[in-house]
This record gives structure tokens, sequence and C-alpha cells, in this order.
């Protein structure tokens, strides 16, 4: 075989490994790549881990769009306080209308009556008729009130029932010109129901304190 054809034959062998090499080049990333591409694989699997259930892992709070390092506030309970309530009768004034017994599940429902407030009610009357009467029709409204608390899980100590008849009218039981005034005196003819706020728990003064330190000395055994 002459020089010529054997140079010829290595120029091409070394053309070909040149061009497997390209061609292996190409198929993987660059190494800058790679090291990102097991980055993101990293930060994937932690995700995993984080948002798996069954990991142990504790829920992550949710971010704000503009902060993510900020988490969205936690609403706090609503705060008990005292309640006001007027309930309503029908025509006659003795059966609660709808509207009252709305008002009343909704007063059972809140944070002071929750938490354990006391209720008193008021039981008023319209102004027609003899005194007497009008104060027992009045008490007979609270008590209404009271049996339907009670029902819906109201303790009665916890109830105050007083009875003021015609003494106190929500609105003018007649028209400016004297003329009875029918609407008027249903509105009358009502309950006024005021829930307060639970007694705070009374705090430990410090003689208390201090007699408590003695007897739990008297009672320590001695060495």
């Amino acid at each position: 075989m002459s020089g010529t054809r054997v140079k010829r034959i290595g120029a091409i062998e070394a053309g070909a490994a040149a061009l497997l090499l390209g061609l292996a080049a190409c198929s993987s990333p660059p190494a800058g790549e790679r090291g990102n591409a097991a980055e993101v694989a990293e930060v994937a699997g932690n995700a995993d881990d984080v948002a798996a259930p069954g990991n142990g892992a504790e829920a992550v709070p949710p971010k704000s769009i503009l902060r993510p390092e900020v988490a969205a506030p936690v609403p706090e309970p609503e705060a008990p306080r005292a309640e006001d309530v007027v309930v309503g009768f029908d025509e006659p004034g003795k059966i609660l209308t709808d509207e009252a017994k709305a008002a009343l599940d909704a007063l059972v429902a809140s944070p002071a009556a929750r938490a354990g407030g006391a209720f008193t009610l008021r039981g008023h009357s319209d102004s027609r008729g003899d005194d007497r009467a009008n104060l027992r029709a009045s008490r007979r409204r609270a008590e209404t009130v009271r049996d339907y608390l009670v029902a819906k899980g109201i303790d009665p100590a916890r109830q105050t029932v007083i009875a003021l008849g015609e003494t106190t009218p929500l609105v003018p039981n007649a028209h400016p010109d004297g003329s009875d005034d029918p609407v008027a005196r249903q509105k009358n003819r009502r309950v006024e129901v005021h829930v307060a706020l639970p007694a705070p728990a009374p705090a430990a003064t410090p003689a208390a304190a201090g007699e408590d330190a003695v007897a739990e000395n008297a009672t320590a055994p001695t060495d």
C-alpha cells in the first residue's frame, strides 16, 4: 500500500471520529444546564415532600402574590359584646312573630350568649286597658320569650324577667290628633332582651396568694 493511500485512509478515519464527537456533544446539554436541571429536580422533589400528605410536614400558610415571603393574616375570632334586641308580637300581643323568632335565634347564636352572658327580659304593653292588667300582660310576654329561649337551650337561671306594663312605650299609642293608633300600640306590645357580657373571673389578690403559700408550707412534710 502506498504512503499516499495510507494518509487518505487516516484522514477519513479522523474525520469520522470528529463527526461522532460532534454528535455526542449536541445530544447532551452543557455542564451548566445539567447543573440547573439537577437543581430544578431537587427543588421539585422538596416541594413534593412539603405538599405530599403523610410526610409529617406542617401545612404551609398561603403566601401573598406580590410578596411571597409574607403569609396571609389569620382572621381573629369575634370578641363577645353585649347584645340588645326588641321582640314583637302579633296583633293580640300573645304570639311571637316569625321575625321575633328569627331575632331570638340569632341572639342565642351570638358570642355573648355562647360565652354565658345573662339575659334580661323586659316586658311591655300598650296603654289600652287597666294598669294592672297591662302589667300582667307585659309579664306574660316576657315569660313567653323566656320559654322560647329555654327551648333553644338557654338555662332559665340565666334569665331575669321584668314586667314594666305601659310605663315605657316605644312609640306614642295615639296619633297627634288624639285618635287611636293600632300600629303603634302593637309596637309597644313587646319584650326588650339584653344579653350582658359574662363577668370576668376574679383575679387572685396578693393576700390570698400569700395565704395559699402559708397553707402549702404548713402541709409540706418536714425533714
